[in-house]
């Protein structure tokens, strides 16, 4: 092919916003029902629903639920696991959903008669948020799906309560709220689904409370089942303020298991259920039984494992699994420092063998069957697809949301894994993405332009994977560089608590830091550098821009401005009281809330920038993008504003995403000084 040089930023591509929208999302929430796959999928093109997937035995693929039908639960707004079904002897599974438009359980079976629609299970309040479900288990003995309840007790939105509840499956709870059998006693603020001991004689599940985020301590709450199904003698068997625990479960001898940070790593841990003492509510023993004379402690955790590596991760929905045990007594774990590979873990012997294949990221959402497990897994080549190993042979297959190239591959950027040194010599981890075009490169002598891209959360971090948003940049000659800034999962407790009460000093540095040195050493162009995030990046951009004279412009996407505002019933319950360890306690250190928010300093703001909102947005409220925008107006700083009705935290209808994604094209043509005729002008204000 002949290379044409031509400006950075000004190359054409076939990547167009429309196909990098058509193939946003990922599927989720895998599960093995008789000998069908289930799964939910993102369809962007209808209304950004998810649509509940099944892959039959012979390998043909349909929706089971048509649209508008959406999968998808609102608790803790994150949502989780929002489906669960049951393979039966005669009339086809039948599955219970959570529906997002009234957050209603809904039963439903697929293969009956045209025309027969999912039923209510659950009845509607008008208090607050309402009653909102996730993570349900169906229990067909007991004629119940046992869930997450979360339920609003007043108007604001930290006015919740969230228990353990059994759903009659008969539907007489659709109307009565009496009708759902509450299993667990409310004193804990979160919980996960309850997890079956395999003779159904115990429950365990994941408790903790604010001002705790779950990656900063959580604790494992053990129950016996009674005959009746009712819990009894609840108590914390592990964990603590300090100690986070984001899965539990149990493995065929009925022994538990759970993954625990109590080395500074999340490792995979096996505990024996005795008798005689049990371990209290504070942590401490008490002596003989639990408060119903049932008995049972939990031995000392063995780690399976010990590595300096994550086989867990921040528990952002209920539901998450990073670990699967299988029938054969092996145990299916997603691990890694950075990236993350699925590996099946001997646990006798404590041998760990990996996967082979291109995938450098395998999401929280495995599922066994029988003794092959189902992961979503991605590489720098490949989206989101499910991957099926067989245990007994070693082979892998893709057997969902096959990734099928939507341009010739040539386009796609080639990654660089790097780590960078920040301020007092400091690690930092960044993927770079440089320019790439099988037709084009720059002029000899040019550098290209360069994105910083900070992540959401902040606990969370960059996966390596392919990302047509990010294409649509390097294949027009703008280069990308995604930053793990301290405070990112993948490389242990340490580094993910430097930022504690360090949030906006560094996230901020370190993406300046990586920023700096992609211009120092020739990479980028220095004159021609831009930050931007969504959520909790959007908030490090908006840092950035009062703070850092490193970029030229920003996109600021949905967005934290305003501390005290999100600190004082502006965002929901569950980050609440989420500054308390990136920021401080409010009433110990309001000073700090004002110098850290980028609303109390727009005088410094001086580069361009757009910001966008969904008019929906509940953890993020369009509120606090409002009063930034009031408070730069008239500053002659040329800034454009895009709110989309209908959207929420991460925008998910497929003409947002165009509009959104040209929109920042348009911003970088115009500051980088390119002439694009392909994306729209904004409407600039000063």
């Amino acid at each position: 092919m002949t290379t044409t040089t031509a400006a950075y930023g000004s190359w054409p591509s076939p990547v167009d916003a429309a196909l990098a929208a058509a193939h946003d999302g990922r599927p989720e929430y895998p599960g093995a029902v008789g000998d069908e796959l289930w799964w939910t999928a993102p369809r962007p093109a209808e209304g950004g629903r998810r649509a509940l997937v099944r892959r039959r035995a012979d390998g043909t693929e349909e929706s089971v639920l048509p649209a508008p039908w959406n999968a998808r639960s609102r608790v803790i707004e994150y949502g989780g696991r929002p489906w669960a079904a049951v393979a039966r002897p005669e009339g086809g599974p039948l599955a219970v959903f959570c529906h997002f438009p009234d957050q209603r359980l809904y039963a439903y079976e697929p293969d009956a008669p045209a025309g027969t629609e999912p039923r209510p299970l659950t009845p509607v309040s008008g208090i607050g948020g309402g009653l909102r479900w996730v993570d349900p288990v169906i229990h067909p003995d007991r004629g119940e799906v046992w869930c997450v309840l979360e339920e609003f007790t007043g108007p604001a939105p930290t006015d919740v309560r969230r228990v353990l509840a059994a759903v009659p499956l008969d539907g007489s709870a659709a109307e009565d709220r009496a009708a759902v059998r509450e299993l667990s006693d409310g004193r804990h603020r979160f919980v996960t689904g309850p997890r079956l001991s395999p003779d159904g004689r115990r429950a365990a599940w994941i408790a903790w409370d604010h001002p705790r985020m779950p990656w900063d301590g959580t604790e494992v709450q053990l129950a016996e089942v009674a005959p009746d199904g009712t819990f009894r003698g609840a108590r914390t068997v592990a964990g603590g303020p300090a100690e986070s625990i984001p899965q539990v479960d149990w493995d065929a001898e009925g022994r538990l298991l759970l993954v625990t940070d109590r080395t500074g790593w999340w490792n995979l841990y096996r505990a024996e259920i005795g008798t005689g003492e049990t371990r209290g509510e504070t942590g401490g023993d008490t002596d003989g039984e639990s408060g119903d004379g049932t008995g049972g402690h939990l031995a000392e955790p063995v780690a399976l494992c010990p590595r300096a590596e994550e086989f867990g991760g921040p528990l952002w929905k209920i539901g998450l699994n990073w670990f699967t045990p299988l029938e054969n007594g092996l145990i299916a774990v997603v691990h890694g420092r950075g990236t993350t590979t699925l590996g099946i873990l001997d646990p006798e012997r404590g041998t760990l063998v990996d996967v082979a294949g291109p995938w450098t990221e395998w999401a929280s959402a495995l599922a066994a069957h029988g003794t092959r497990v189902v992961g979503v897994a991605a590489g720098p080549h490949t989206s989101y697809e499910l991957v099926e190993l067989d245990t007994r042979t070693g082979r892998t297959r893709v057997v969902g949301a096959d990734h099928t190239d939507a341009v010739d591959p040539a386009y796609h950027p080639e990654p660089r894994v790097r780590t960078f040194t920040g301020p007092g010599g400091r690690e930092i981890h960044a993927q770079i993405y440089p320019p790439l075009h099988p037709g084009f490169t720059g002029p000899e002598g040019e550098r290209p332009p360069y994105v910083i891209w900070a992540h959401g959360g902040p606990t969370g971090h960059a996966p390596l994977v392919l990302d047509l948003e990010i294409t649509y940049f390097t294949s027009r000659g703008i280069g990308v560089a995604e930053v793990n800034y301290g405070g990112s999962t993948g490389y242990g407790r340490e580094y993910r608590e430097r930022l504690r009460e360090q949030w906006g000093v560094v996230d901020v540095e370190d993406c300046a830091a990586v920023a700096a040195a992609l211009a120092a050493e020739g990479t980028a162009d220095p004159a021609r550098l831009a930050v931007r995030g969504g959520s909790a990046g959007g908030w490090t951009t908006a840092a950035s821009l009062v703070s850092t004279d490193v970029y030229a412009c920003g996109t600021i996407i949905y967005p934290i401005l305003d501390l005290r505002g999100w600190a004082t019933d502006e965002t929901h319950d569950f980050e609440s009281q989420y500054l308390y360890g990136l920021i401080g306690a409010l009433d110990e250190v309001p000073a700090r809330y004002k110098e850290r928010s980028p609303i109390e300093h727009v005088d410094r703001v001086t580069t361009p920038f757009l910001l966008l909102q969904g008019l929906d947005d509940v953890i993020c409220p369009p509120a606090q993008a409002e009063r930034f925008l009031t408070a730069t107006a008239g500053r002659g700083v040329p800034h454009a504003y895009l709110a989309f009705e209908g959207e929420g935290h991460g925008f998910r209808r497929a003409d947002t995403l165009v509009r959104a994604l040209e929109a920042e094209l348009s911003l970088y043509a115009r500051v980088f000084g390119v002439d694009r005729q392909d994306v729209p002008d904004l409407d600039y204000r000063t």
